[in-house]
């Protein structure tokens, strides 16, 4: 008999308690500190963003530029002080839990799947008996080139990839560790003659990636002409290839082409190929974790799921398409500056982004088991996944991706190896991607009140240390692993978060109320950011 959530009585609502969730807690922020000097935490995620992407949103560098409703800051767990509660967990508690995963029982099934085919009442929105929306399906069996595979040893489809983490969010320092992961539908994994073929589906992911970063991408030696006959390396000749050419400008002439089955679904104009867009059916599976410590004090993805994220692109928008869109949402926020964008979906069909992509996810439950999350609670998702300038098609993590000269070529889960010896990523104006960050924002995370990476970073006058940045340029951990008794303090704070399921007011693991972020902010205060900075 399975045991379902307690606070499960309202799982299906679609109305919001907080009715601007995709107005995340960093965008109240403090920019001015104590000593009147202004930083930028604003920059990583609102910048001149690069088409598609036609938000343009690095005015919000610049201004508070709230909807009215959004003048009171909702995200009240922000302001608790959890230090009673975390004290109430032991050190020997808290590692017990996370090292028990709930997304694997003892027996090997994947828990929340077999939850999701006894679904409750109340998650079954449709109400047709059955659930019908996402189901977990990755098995974490990864090869030494990133694949997964179900118990049989058949391809799951879904294969690992390292990344840097997006500024801030997803550094263990600040709270969670997460892993990424990325599947194609089937006819990128088809070779012609209707056979699940790897190569094929490793030449597909490599068209893909240099089309997302606008790059050739290095590949192993393929034969093109048993791909179908595509010159990937584009040297004029159906030979061996190590190379996708990145050369797509289809107004000049200039196409791309995948290979296997996709080749003849896009000849069929049934899948469509573009710079900074992913194909129909494209899915991400991504987990947030709570932060386990191994030897030498590693950070590393503990047991224990805090959620289950999913994306899938359903249908194909083109430029003009997210152009028009875009245009008709600047237009509404200028003639209804105070109107609140609607949500399309529910608790168990997910939510669309009206970029193309539905968004679902799962998250612990008091109990600490898997549920699916509320309209509400995917709204917040919904916000950073298609209103901010950072993105590229609604995705952070994949335009991230390690280079081939990484380790397995960049195609690897933290499992196999972690963050530790990974140098810096390099912006496009050649610094540092996380040096940048910490000098614009003067600290280590949004909220701007991580102290660990304040001791660690920056001497008593907020200078940063030269050394710690030569440090950095060499290995990323130093700045985004926590030390174990951070990482323990923040497993504690949320878990606090899940046993109150107060999730709708903030899931952020924070400990003391935040000092640098606004209770209140009128409409349009200025930031004091006198000229915004470019995120890439």
């Amino acid at each position: 008999m399975l045991v379902h959530s307690a606070a499960s009585a309202d799982l299906d609502a679609s109305i919001l308690g907080n009715e601007i969730p995709h107005i995340n807690p960093q965008c109240y922020t403090k920019t001015e500190d104590d000593q009147g000097q202004v930083h930028n935490p604003c920059f990583s995620c609102h910048t001149d963003s690069i088409r598609p992407n036609y938000l343009r949103d690095s005015d919000l560098q610049l201004a508070y530029d709230f909807p009215a409703p959004a003048e009171e800051n909702p995200w009240k767990n922000l302001f608790k002080d959890r230090t009673t509660e975390i004290a109430a967990i032991s050190d020997e508690e808290m590692r017990s839990y996370i090292s028990e995963s709930n997304y694997f029982s003892q027996g090997g099934e994947i828990l929340p799947a077999t939850r999701l085919a006894d679904a409750p009442a109340d998650w079954d929105y449709n109400e047709d008996g059955q659930w019908d929306g996402f189901v977990p399906d990755v098995w974490f069996n990864f090869d030494s080139e990133g694949f997964d595979h179900t118990p049989d040893g058949s391809p799951s489809g879904w294969r690992a990839f390292g990344y840097y983490p997006f500024l801030g969010t997803f550094w263990p320092t600040n709270g969670s560790t997460d892993d990424v992961l990325i599947r194609l539908s089937e006819p990128f994994r088809t070779n012609l003659a209707g056979d699940y073929d790897s190569v094929v589906y490793k030449t597909n992911l490599a068209i893909i990636e240099a089309l997302i970063r606008e790059r050739d991408i290095p590949i192993e030696p393929t034969d093109e002409a048993a791909l179908g006959g595509i010159d990937l390396d584009k040297d004029g000749h159906i030979a061996t290839a190590e190379l996708i050419k990145y050369d797509w400008a289809p107004r000049e002439g200039r196409f791309m082409w995948y290979v296997g089955q996709a080749l003849e679904e896009q000849r069929a104009g049934r899948l469509h190929l573009a710079a900074r867009l992913y194909p129909e059916g494209t899915e991400f599976f991504h987990t947030v974790r709570y932060i386990d410590i191994g030897e030498e004090g590693t950070n590393q993805l503990a047991a224990r799921m805090k959620e289950v994220r999913y994306m899938k692109k359903l249908y194909w928008m083109t430029y003009a398409d997210l152009d028009q869109r875009m245009a008709a949402e600047l237009k509404e926020k200028h003639d209804f500056p105070d109107r609140i964008r609607p949500f399309r979906g529910n608790i168990e069909s997910g939510l669309g982004n009206d970029q193309g992509w539905v968004l679902a996810a799962m998250i612990e439950d008091a109990n600490g088991q898997l549920r699916p999350q509320t309209y509400e609670e995917l709204a917040f998702c919904v916000g950073c996944h298609s209103g901010i300038g950072a993105t590229t098609d609604s995705t952070f993590a994949f335009p991230r991706h390690f280079s081939t000269e990484s380790f397995q070529r960049g195609w690897y889960h933290w499992s196999q190896k972690g963050l530790r010896g990974t140098p810096e990523r390099l912006r496009e104006d050649g610094q540092g991607d996380y040096a940048f960050y910490l000098a614009i924002n003067g600290a280590g995370d949004e909220f701007r009140e991580n102290e660990e990476v304040r001791a660690r970073f920056f001497d008593d006058q907020g200078q940063l240390k030269t050394e710690m940045l030569e440090a950095l340029r060499q290995d990323i951990a130093v700045l985004l692993e926590a030390s174990p008794e951070r990482a323990m303090t923040l497993n504690k704070a949320y878990r606090v978060i899940v046993q109150e399921q107060s999730f709708t007011q903030g899931r952020d693991a924070t400990v003391k109320p935040a000092s640098n972020v606004h209770a209140f902010v009128p409409v349009g205060t200025p930031t004091g950011v006198a000229e915004p900075v470019l995120g890439y």
